[in-house]
C-alpha cells in the first residue's frame, strides 16, 4: 500500500495568524511585548516547547518557560480555527488520493489533541487513518519513530512512503527513514530545502496529487 504522509502547519494549513496571536498573547502574559509575525513563523515547526522557548527568549528562566506554554497550549487551543485554513487545492488533492485507495496521514510536531481539534474543525479527519503530533512518541519530527510506525500500521515499504512538508525537518525526518520527501513551495520555512533539499518540490498541492497518481508514480 502507498502511503503518504503529511505534515500539518505550513503544509495542509495556513495557521499563521492564529500561531502569531497565540505567541504574542502568551508574551504579554509573561509581561514581554508582541514579536514580529515574521520572526514568529521562523520559530515553528520543532513543537510547542520549542515555539515557546524560542519566543520567550534566552533570558528567559525554565519556570518562565513553563508557566508560558501551559498558557499558550490552553490559549492556541481556544483559538486554533479563528483564521486558520486549508491552502489552495489541499482538500480536493487529498480527496483524490484517498479515493484512490491510497493511505494518508499526519505527522506533525503540533500538539496530537489540538491537532485533532484542527482536522475536525476543517472537516478533514475522515480522509486520514492516522493522525500523530508531537507528543505522540518519545521523540519529535526529525526522529524516524513517526513514519516507522505509521508504516508498520498500514504495512507500507518504504519504497511506496512519502514525507511531504514545508521545511527542512520533514526532509530530515524522511531522509532517516530511508523513504522520500516532498516539499511545498508555500509554508513557514520553504527557504530551508536550500540547504535541505527535499527529493521533489511541488508549487501546488494539485501537481504532487497528478504526479503521484500517474501509472510510474513520481
Amino acid at each position: 500500500m502507498a502511503l503518504l504522509i503529511f505534515d500539518l502547519d505550513g503544509t495542509l494549513i495556513d495557521s499563521r495568524l492564529d500561531l502569531a496571536h497565540s505567541v504574542n498573547a502568551t508574551r504579554t502574559f509573561a509581561g514581554r511585548e508582541p514579536l514580529d509575525h515574521d520572526l514568529i513563523y521562523s520559530y515553528v515547526g520543532e513543537g510547542a516547547p520549542v515555539l515557546i522557548k524560542r519566543a520567550l527568549g534566552t533570558d528567559a528562566t525554565e519556570a518562565e518557560v513553563a508557566a508560558a506554554l501551559e498558557f499558550f497550549l490552553d490559549y492556541y487551543r481556544n483559538h486554533a480555527l479563528d483564521y486558520t485554513v486549508l491552502y489552495p487545492g489541499v482538500r480536493e488533492s487529498l480527496e483524490r488520493l484517498h479515493g484512490a485507495g491510497v493511505a494518508l496521514a499526519v505527522l506533525t510536531n503540533k500538539p496530537v489533541r489540538i491537532s485533532y481539534l484542527v482536522m475536525n474543525g476543517l472537516k478533514l479527519q475522515h480522509l486520514f487513518f492516522q493522525i500523530y503530533g508531537g507528543n505522540s512518541f518519545e521523540f519529535k519530527k526529525p526522529h524516524r519513530i513517526g513514519i516507522d510506525t505509521l508504516r508498520a500500521e498500514c504495512g507500507a515499504a518504504p519504497e511506496e512512503t512519502w514525507m511531504v512538508g514545508d521545511s527542512f525537518v520533514d526532509v530530515l525526518t524522511a531522509r532517516n527513514a530511508g523513504v522520500a520527501s516532498c516539499g511545498v513551495a508555500w509554508g513557514f520555512q520553504p527557504e530551508t530545502f536550500v540547504q535541505y533539499p527535499p527529493d521533489v518540490l511541488v508549487d501546488r498541492m494539485e501537481d504532487f496529487a497528478d504526479r503521484f497518481l500517474t501509472p510510474a508514480r513520481i
